[in-house]
């Protein structure tokens, strides 16, 4: 058990001594807003057992009918352990346990800044509840169920007080279950690089992904989450097989605990529309406990990166004058720059001949360029300690990691302390494959981004694209990896430079197969020249998976705006209500030109002034987009 986890329960125990208790066994639980509401109680099973239940509305309608909740475990104590005592363990350690208390804490109403993100104020508000069971048999084993009631939605974990005999328990199985409106509709993939199906939630015959959306009967939206699983191990969602409508939690690996200890929390998000779901996606964030480094703003720099594919010292050198020529702070060289980088046998201390390392990172340096490498798993098992502050001391920025085990409680806890490591060496992280986030960058925002996508890299096509913002967004920054000028696009580039700002990440990745004499003079490059990674306002003007998306970010008086549409095309219009009234604007428009347009990316390039209010209209082409910077008039 780290000391994160008690920290965030500690306030728990502190509230417990001065609030009375509720001597009831039902909590029931509204946020602040009122919207939604949460209920646990337990409910008497035909074999005369008790189990745990739980249900949550929105506005009043059901989005988890009553449901399951607990976990299965296998218990070890002290004596057990040793050999002392054979206790006889029930069939289902959440068997017998009986409510003995609720208590109801003051609201919270917190706001904060991060170093970056999609806001620069956070807004933390919730109620909080706990409840509190234990075994009446004189075992001593205790859980409490920890509530939150947010405006954006229902959070809930299971937390084991400390055991006067236990070293550990085994957690072999999550009870928890989410039975649904009959007729919800899922949006769901098999794994975190995988295209999207839309079905109903009763044909999840393999388990999925989280964030899972869900549309319900009625025309509400809702998310399925999870946050603060730093030590845990990947669970997914599936079809029960006896249970109409109602989704099982599948976890990948047993879980060694001791307690005291917190599971991750479970987020049940809900909305009127599915792009409330992306706006309200901070309650990831508020969910995992504040930033641990202290001085992460002093080197902890967010920002667009562009690899180097030659793996050579003239190839770098041309790269970084391009990156400082169009101002991306950042160049990466992936694999190959050490060998063999995919086997045990590849050294990451040693760098392959045709690179000089130290005259690259200095000429960087020299022009405001970082550098940044890949290292493959094989190495970072073998040498990650000797490795980073090897790296560091080079002068290098930023690691990518790649190919990472991350689903078994001893990978996942592995790859987050390789961030806390890397934090130790002033190293930024990018985690590249399967992994998915949770909000571990708020509590180390070393950890800038992180893939967990279908990018770029495998050229999805518009569809898919439109469906991301949706669904694999709500869990946060995703490295979609642009691939500008690459002849594989499925889409416009006028696609390409929205989905650059659509797809939130710190460290946005552009030019990915591209190379710095690919670059013709195309003049839409002034989007990516001032193009921000971190933002102080996202709003999700209109959209649906599959259909289409249109959002506005703000950075200090400044906006942009990304359109994009689904392989068939779309007329979007953009209310420009988001503006400051008053104020006049100038619009730089980068839409598709069609044969209009001469250049090979046929983007057309146009500005107009603007004012708040106005509407602007656009026809997208099949697989298109648009994308508009408003620059504030003095």
């Amino acid at each position: 058990m780290n000391m994160k986890k008690w920290m965030m329960t500690a306030w728990v125990w502190v509230a417990v001594s001065t609030l009375h208790a509720q001597e009831t066994g039902r909590l029931e639980l509204a946020s602040p807003d009122g919207t939604h509401t949460a209920c646990f109680w337990q409910e008497r099973q035909a074999d005369g057992n008790k189990a745990l239940r739980y249900k949550v509305d929105y506005k009043q309608t059901a989005v988890v009918e009553p449901s399951q909740a607990g976990l299965q475990l296998d218990n070890r104590t002290w004596e057990m352990a040793i050999g002392m005592r054979n206790l006889k363990q029930p069939k289902c350690w959440m068997d017998n346990l009986e409510v003995d208390s609720v208590r109801y804490f003051p609201t919270v109403d917190n706001e904060w800044h991060p170093l970056y993100g999609e806001r620069s104020t956070v807004y933390d508000r919730y109620n909080a509840a706990t409840m509190y069971l234990s075994k009446k048999e004189g075992s001593d084993y205790r859980l409490n169920i920890e509530v939150r009631a947010y405006n954006e939605g229902i959070a809930f974990r299971y937390y084991f007080p400390e055991h006067p005999r236990a070293v550990f328990h085994k957690v072999v199985g999550d009870l928890t279950e989410y039975t649904l409106p009959a007729g919800t509709m899922a949006w769901s993939e098999q794994w975190a690089q995988a295209f999207f199906e839309r079905v109903p939630v009763g044909n999840l015959q393999r388990p999925v992904e989280r964030a899972l959306t869900l549309e319900l009967p009625g025309g509400k939206w809702a998310a399925l989450l999870d946050a603060d699983v730093d030590d845990w191990c990947l669970t997914k969602l599936q079809a029960s097989a006896t249970k109409d409508n109602t989704l099982t939690s599948v976890m990948y690996s047993p879980v060694d605990i001791v307690t005291y200890y917190a599971t991750p929390w479970k987020i049940v998000m809900a909305a009127d529309t599915p792009g409330g779901l992306l706006e309200h996606n901070d309650i990831v964030q508020n969910l995992n406990p504040p930033c641990e480094i202290a001085d992460a703003a002093q080197w902890v720099k967010p920002g667009t990166i562009m690899r180097e594919t030659t793996i050579t010292t003239e190839g770098a050198i041309a790269t970084i004058d391009f990156c400082a020529e169009h101002h991306i702070p950042y160049m990466l060289f992936d694999s190959q720059w050490y060998m063999p980088c995919t086997s045990h046998d590849g050294d990451a201390t040693k760098v392959v001949s045709k690179l000089d390392m130290p005259r690259v990172v200095k000429y960087g340096k020299e022009k405001g360029v970082g550098i940044w490498v890949y290292v493959n798993q094989h190495a970072l098992m073998k040498q990650a300690r000797e490795l980073f502050p090897l790296l560091h001391e080079w002068g290098i920025v930023g690691v990518k990691s790649g190919f990472v085990q991350y689903a078994s409680h001893r990978w996942s806890t592995w790859v987050h302390d390789l961030v806390r490591l890397a934090a130790e060496h002033h190293l930024l992280m990018n985690i590249h494959d399967e992994f998915r986030p949770s909000g571990f960058s708020r509590t180390y925002p070393n950890l800038l981004t992180q893939e967990g996508i279908c990018g770029n890299e495998e050229f999805p096509d518009a569809t898919h694209n439109v469906t991301l913002p949706f669904t694999r967004m709500l869990n946060g920054a995703a490295d979609y990896t642009i691939c500008y000028f690459d002849k594989r696009l499925k889409t416009t580039h006028a696609h390409q430079l929205a989905a650059s700002m659509v797809f939130y990440s710190p460290l946005q990745t552009i030019f990915w197969y591209d190379r710095p004499s690919f670059y013709q003079g195309e003049p839409e490059i002034s989007w990516f020249e001032n193009l921000p990674t971190v933002w102080d306002d996202s709003r999700v003007l209109s959209g649906a998976p599959g259909q289409h998306i249109v959002m506005a970010r703000r950075q200090g008086t400044d906006w942009w705006v990304g359109l994009m549409a689904n392989n068939d095309g779309a007329e979007l219009e953009v209310d420009c209500s988001f503006l400051t009234s008053g104020k006049r604007y100038t619009a730089y428009l980068y839409t598709d030109g069609g044969d209009k347009v001469k250049t090979r990316t046929q983007v057309l390039c146009s500005s107009r002034q603007v004012k708040a209010g106005e509407k602007l209209k656009f026809r997208l082409l099949p697989s298109g987009g648009a994308a508009i910077r408003f620059e504030m008039e003095e």
